[in-house]
């Protein structure tokens, strides 16, 4: 754990989440789909390992590791064969990391609000969250289309934080990104680096100007808890 100095002299009442790589463990479902694609279409699937490196990229960093010489632009036709099949399969092997379902029940248990800022679509975002009871728990879900921006833009951080009640600078994201801990610096949020998400080798997480770098989610979950004055499980 690597904890910054500017997070250790704020008061933190609220914490969001990025989704695929920090909340929920979606490479399973999310790199089938792609490889069931790239056999659609007569090529070898990529290793699991390789694809579940790039799962916080979405569809399209998917799909440019998967159809290299194909283009994959925002809706495109493999871009919406990617959508629709894996709107089918949004929740099949999709999990709640270990450990951050008791983080959550912590966190609602002592009254502080959690919520979700991703940029995956809300047609996914929403079934994805049912399929694991978390829909109605969250004080705020903001999606990839919700608004015209999406990270590393702050709007929807600020969205979040307008819809749950909150205060930008008293708010936690939490995000295993470059873009996530942009977007939630410019929003004037404390911000979390989760070492443990979908980070390709070539990347540093200490690199990316956070508060703090959790290691693994009993990291994250020690860091949260001191941050908003819990104590530790």
């Amino acid at each position: 754990m690597i904890t910054l100095a500017p997070m250790a002299d704020r008061d933190f009442s609220a914490v969001l989440f990025d989704l695929d790589g920090t909340l929920i463990d979606t490479a399973p479902d999310m790199v089938a789909v792609l490889q069931e694609m790239q056999r659609a279409h007569g090529l070898e699937p990529v290793a699991y390992e390789i694809g579940r490196n790039c799962v916080s990229n979405g569809a399209l960093g998917l799909l440019r590791l998967g159809f290299p010489d194909s283009l994959a632009a925002f809706d495109s036709p493999l871009h919406r064969e990617y959508l629709d099949r894996y709107e089918g399969r949004v929740c099949e092997k999709s999990t709640v990391f270990n450990g951050l379902e008791a983080l959550l029940d912590r966190l609602e248990m002592a009254r502080r609000p959690w919520g979700i800022v991703t940029n995956k679509p809300a047609r996914m975002t929403e079934p994805l969250l049912q399929g694991l009871n978390l829909w109605h728990r969250s004080a705020c879900t903001v999606s990839g289309d919700t608004l015209p921006q999406r990270k590393p833009d702050p709007a929807p951080m600020l969205h979040a934080c307008d819809i749950a009640g909150i205060e930008p600078g008293e708010t936690l994201y939490v995000g295993d990104a470059a873009r996530d801990i942009e977007a939630g610096r410019t929003a004037g949020m404390g911000t979390i680096a989760v070492a443990y998400g979908y980070i390709d080798a070539s990347d540093d997480p200490n690199h990316w100007g956070a508060d703090a770098v959790a290691a693994d989610t009993a990291d994250l979950a020690q860091i949260v808890l001191k941050a908003v004055n819990l104590p530790g499980l």
